[in-house]
């Protein structure tokens, strides 16, 4: 990997280049089992934004956490503990921007779960659009057992990948859960060994890389939108996501590439 400028230093995150067009993040506080703070918070709602409106060469993203214990923790409750409700408050709208701007990005966002996720670990887990981890890491969403509830998609996010009434008894009873049940449950994708889950990850990645951004941005738009849908209605929001595809460059280099037996060059037009 090698380091792609960005126009801002991060404390709590590192970012690299994979090849060309891949951007690896990683949940850098591993001394706290890569805990959310508010730096970290702030940082990742500055890293999508800023990759959303000027993504550059990247085309997709990897997310991980540094260390071989954890993805993420969830909130860092030493930063948390004696908070005033005022200043509770503040940092959650914090939260709900961060966790809101990462489901928005029109890129897609891959998580590559090297250790547990729990609670708002957890919850960036469900923003990315799919997820491989390690075989023992563990998830859970936690907070009922602190005073809260899940606040940034939990109760949203995790029911539609699981349907409800499996996503109750894990929202009620706060209790873990295995890599092995993630993946049969569908929250996961696949269940990699240790070394094999960075490189895994970044072979999908650098799939969807190749395809043509277009086409990527509008397949993820249309899922995402069409599936707050009924059915009639998002098949007509699919024809005309369709649509915006046929007027471009990369629609005409796909077609000419199949037919002239090459690979195809997407420049994202």
């Amino acid at each position: 990997m090698t380091d792609a400028p960005l126009p801002f230093r991060f404390e709590t995150l590192r970012t690299e280049l994979h090849g060309d067009h891949v951007r690896v993040v990683t949940l850098n506080r591993p001394e706290v089992r890569n805990a959310l703070n508010t730096l970290m918070w702030e940082e990742l709602l500055a890293l999508w934004t800023h990759l959303d409106a000027e993504p550059g060469p990247v085309r997709c993203i990897v997310v991980t956490g540094a260390g071989e214990q954890a993805f993420c923790a969830g909130g860092d409750l030493k930063e948390r503990n004696g908070m005033t409700a005022e200043v509770w408050r503040h940092q959650h709208k914090l939260i709900e921007r961060e966790y809101r701007a990462m489901i928005d990005l029109h890129l897609p966002v891959l998580a590559a779960v090297n250790g547990h996720a729990f609670a708002g670990g957890f919850e960036i887990m469900l923003a990315c659009d799919f997820a491989y981890a390690v075989p023992a890491a563990r998830f859970a969403l936690t907070e009922v057992t602190l005073g809260i509830m899940p606040g940034a998609g939990g109760t949203q996010l995790l029911p539609r990948a699981v349907g409800e009434r499996r996503a109750r008894e894990i929202l009620l009873t706060g209790k873990p859960f295995t890599a092995a049940q993630a993946f049969e449950w569908g929250v996961l994708n696949a269940v990699c060994e240790p070394a094999d889950l960075l490189p895994a990850v970044l072979e999908v990645a650098q799939t969807i890389a190749g395809n043509a951004p277009l086409s990527i941005r509008q397949a993820k738009k249309s899922v995402r939108f069409g599936m707050q849908m009924e059915l009639q209605t998002a098949l007509r929001f699919e024809a005309e996501t369709y649509d915006h595809l046929v007027d471009t460059a990369d629609r005409l280099e796909g077609v000419a590439a199949f037919n002239e037996k090459r690979k195809p060059r997407f420049i994202g037009r």
